[in-house]
C-alpha cells in the first residue's frame, strides 16, 4: 500500500517542513534516551487514509518507558487531488506530544500545519506549549524567551491566543504555563510564512529538548508528592484533550483510520476519582461526555490508558458530537474557530 502525496507544490513544500522537523525532534529525543535511558528508539507505524489515495502519515512512539511515559511524534498529509468537489486540497501537519516519566521534566506539545484550498489560499496553524506537571520558573521562562526570538513580530499575539486555546473555564485553569498559538496565520507571502513554520517549529523542538536533557540530569530525586502532582495533572490532561481540544475532535470526527493515532497523546495513566469530581462542574451536554468518556475507563482508581481504552474513547468522542453537534461551538479557540470539519466535509459552492 501506498500513500499518495498531493499535488500542489505549496503542499509539497508543507510537507517537508513537518517531515524535516519530525526528524530533527526524534533524533533529538533519541540522544536523550540513549544518554538517560535504555536507548530504545522511536518506533514509526504508517497508517493510510482511503488505502493510500488521500494520502495518511507516520507516527513515530516512545519504546523506552525508562524516559518517556507516553510519546508520539506524528505526520500527516491528507488531499482530495481526485474529487473535484472538494472545497479542500491539502493538509499537512506534524503533532506530537511528550510525557516524560519523571514528574520534575515538563510534557510538551507542538503543531505545524498547512492547510491549502482548491479555489486558491491557505492558512498555518503553529502551536507550542509547555506542559509541566510541577513546575520551575526557569523552564517557563526559557520556552517562552525562545519562541520570542523565533518569532519577535507574532509572539504577542499568539501567545495570547494561546492563553485563551488552552484555558480550561470549568476549573479555572489552563493547561499549560506558556502558550503558542496562532490559527489561521498567513500573510499572503507563502515563502515568508513557511520560514516563520520552520523558525518556530524548531525552536520549541530544540528548546524543549535542552529542557528535557538538563531536567533528566539534575533532577533525578523526584518525591512521592511529585508523582501525585504529576497523575492529577495527566489527569487533566486527559480532560482537557477530550472535551475542550478543536484539533482532536476534529480529527476524530473526520474521519476513523487514524483514532490511536489521534489518541497517541494521552498519558499512560489517569485518576478516575479526580475526572468523576468534574462532572457536576460540567455544563450540559458536555457533562455526559464526560461520563462516558470515564465508563470507558477501567473500574479503578488509577486507569491505565491503552490502545483499547483510545479506542473506545475515540468512538464515544464522535459519538458525542454526532449526537450533539452544537457541542462543537463549546471546545476551544483561540481568536477565529478552525474550519476543519467544514474543509473536509463541505464540497465547492
Amino acid at each position: 500500500m501506498e500513500r499518495i502525496r498531493a499535488n500542489s507544490a505549496r503542499a509539497g513544500q508543507g510537507y517537508r517542513l513537518v517531515c524535516d522537523l519530525q526528524q530533527r525532534f526524534v533524533d533529538k529525543l533519541n540522544a536523550i534516551s540513549r544518554q538517560y535511558g535504555k536507548g530504545t528508539p522511536y518506533a514509526p507505524t504508517e497508517w493510510f487514509r482511503d488505502q493510500g489515495r488521500h494520502g495518511g502519515g507516520v507516527r513515530f512512539m516512545a519504546m523506552d518507558e525508562a524516559v518517556f511515559n507516553r510519546a508520539s511524534v506524528n505526520t500527516s498529509q491528507v488531499h482530495y487531488d481526485d474529487e473535484a468537489t472538494k472545497q479542500l486540497g491539502s493538509a499537512s501537519a506534524i503533532s506530537t506530544i511528550i510525557h516524560p516519566q519523571n514528574p520534575l521534566a515538563p510534557s510538551v506539545h507542538i503543531h505545524i500545519s498547512w492547510t491549502e484550498m482548491k479555489k486558491g489560499g491557505g492558512y498555518w496553524r503553529m502551536m507550542a506549549d509547555l506542559n509541566p506537571s510541577n513546575e520551575y520558573a526557569e523552564d517557563r521562562e526559557k520556552f517562552a524567551s525562545r519562541l520570542r526570538q523565533a518569532a519577535p513580530q507574532q509572539y504577542a499575539e499568539a501567545a495570547r491566543q494561546g492563553d485563551r486555546y488552552f484555558n480550561i473555564p470549568v476549573l479555572g485553569r489552563t493547561r499549560g504555563v506558556t502558550h503558542f498559538y496562532l490559527e489561521n496565520y498567513t500573510t499572503g507571502n507563502f515563502d515568508a510564512d513557511l520560514a516563520l513554520a520552520k523558525s518556530v517549529g524548531e525552536a520549541a523542538i530544540d528548546t524543549y529538548c535542552e529542557i528535557l536533557s538538563h531536567a533528566l540530569a539534575t533532577r533525578t530525586a523526584p518525591a512521592e508528592a511529585n508523582y501525585r502532582q504529576q497523575l492529577a495533572y495527566h489527569t487533566l490532561y486527559f480532560f482537557q484533550v477530550l472535551t475542550l481540544d478543536r484539533g482532536t475532535t476534529s480529527g476524530l470526527l473526520v474521519h476513523d483510520q487514524n483514532d490511536i493515532g489521534i489518541m497517541a497523546s494521552l498519558p499512560s495513566h489517569v485518576d478516575r476519582n479526580l475526572l468523576v469530581s468534574w462532572i457536576p462542574k460540567m455544563p450540559s451536554p458536555q457533562d455526559q461526555l464526560l461520563q462516558k468518556l470515564i465508563d470507558c475507563l477501567p473500574n479503578e482508581a488509577v486507569c491505565a490508558v491503552g490502545d483499547a481504552v483510545k479506542q473506545a474513547l475515540a468512538n464515544s468522542v464522535r459519538k458525542h458530537y454526532m449526537a450533539h453537534p452544537e457541542a462543537i461551538d463549546m471546545q476551544a479557540s483561540g481568536n477565529t474557530k478552525p474550519p476543519t470539519v467544514d474543509n473536509h466535509l463541505k464540497k465547492v459552492a
